[in-house]
């Protein structure tokens, strides 16, 4: 398999590579002389290569790793036109040590602290969970790179957490929950997921901390709760005069962007938050959309029951909200319901559902599981394939049909 094409290849510098040995020690000269004639010119690149990476010359490096590779492709060292010019297979072969090339240079541009330059070389690799490591490593290291860091950890999707987290450091939650709801939508589950349970952390430990202290300041002792829940119990004098302890707009937008959370440990935390925010004044309860148009209740209501708590309580309602949305353009509350027949166990029912509620091809987010995942964890293919013919989706019917075998 052809290796993706480079989105980006640093052009020949031979006269800077030149101004660069002309200013380099007088002895790199006679090294060189000394390489060509004992081993050839194989040696005397190679020895040009260890004198830029120990000088730290990285894009020098890049163009010396280009020569070696076009000699070894057969082709002259000397390339004044582009990579496409390069005749195959000799242009393949070059392409493929490009790469290593890329993550060479990289890699020594990371570890010197020159994160944007590093990242230009290293898009082309894919390689995101290496310099997600590289990059945590970075900041313990030094902090002034955190800006730098968070550019190429969230704009670039290489560690959205890890940005996130700087972000909430150096900007505050603000930023964090404006950014989130910006950017983060389209985002892989995956990558929502890690970022919203450090939201979901973060607020609830403030919210903790925040209620705790009131209570301290107020009845003159510590408070023995462990939760939210029971710290506001039987306290309605916390959130007199419109009294709160957080800002409200952030955390009814983590509570709405923790439906993604599979944790049950996160879910406990953001279950305690809502209780905490069905204590609010009125004037910091904004309404919500369906199906959660009271926030607080109704996203509690779908977090304990994929806890396995009150799920026929919860299927009911969001099945109502599901059948009221049928009509609608926005199909969240489907997959909303969708969503929670799976993950309560449901999938034989899931798939009922899906192909009663959802035409073909009207899926529109990655909450809800589609027909061909839910077969894949059910093992069901059966159904898949009666539910894709009745719905007339000819590549899901394949999809079952091949996967019997």
């Amino acid at each position: 398999m052809r290796v993706p094409k480079l989105t980006h290849t640093p052009p020949l510098r031979t006269p800077r590579t030149l101004l660069a040995m002309s200013s380099a020690a007088p002895s790199i000269y006679d090294e060189l002389t000394q390489a060509m004639q004992a081993g050839g010119v194989d040696q005397a690149l190679e020895r040009l290569a260890a004198h830029f990476k120990s000088a730290s010359q990285f894009h020098d490096l890049f163009d010396v790793r280009l020569m070696q590779a076009r000699r070894k492709a057969g082709q002259p060292i000397i390339w004044t036109k582009t990579m496409e010019d390069l005749p195959e297979p000799a242009r393949t072969a070059v392409e493929d040590a490009s790469l290593e090339a890329c993550r060479e240079v990289g890699h020594g541009l990371l570890a010197v602290g020159r994160v944007r330059e590093a990242w230009m070389y290293l898009r082309p690799t894919g390689d995101k969970a290496a310099v997600a490591v590289e990059l945590e490593k970075l900041v313990q290291e030094d902090e002034s790179l955190s800006e730098d860091v968070i550019d190429i950890a969230l704009n670039e999707g290489v560690a959205p957490r890890l940005g996130f987290q700087l972000m909430l450091q150096n900007y505050g939650l603000c930023n964090c929950v404006t950014t989130f709801d910006s950017s983060m939508h389209q985002r892989p589950k995956a990558d929502r997921i890690a970022v919203v349970g450090l939201l979901v952390e973060h607020i609830h430990d403030e919210l903790l901390n925040n209620v705790r202290d009131d209570i301290a300041r107020q009845q003159g002792t510590k408070p023995s709760e462990a939760t939210l829940a029971e710290l506001v119990r039987e306290r309605e004098w916390l959130f007199e005069n419109d009294n709160y302890h957080t800002d409200a707009t952030h955390l009814q937008s983590i509570v709405r962007f923790a439906v993604v959370l599979d944790d049950p440990a996160l879910l406990r935390k953001v279950i305690d938050c809502c209780e905490y925010g069905r204590h609010l004044s009125q004037s910091y309860q904004f309404p919500g959309r369906s199906p959660f148009p009271d926030v607080y209740v109704h996203h509690a209501l779908y977090f304990r029951a994929v806890l396995g708590e009150n799920v026929e309580e919860a299927i009911a309602y969001f099945k109502a909200e599901a059948e009221a949305a049928l009509d609608d353009q926005d199909k969240s509350p489907i997959e909303v319901y969708l969503s929670l027949l799976a993950r309560t166990g449901r999938t034989a029912e899931a798939m009922d559902e899906t192909a009663r509620l959802l035409p073909a091809g009207k899926r529109q987010s990655d909450l809800a599981p589609s027909l061909q995942e839910l077969a894949q964890l059910s093992g069901d293919y059966g159904r898949l394939a009666k539910l894709s013919r009745d719905r007339g989706d000819l590549l899901a019917f394949a999809a079952a049909l091949t996967s019997t075998k």
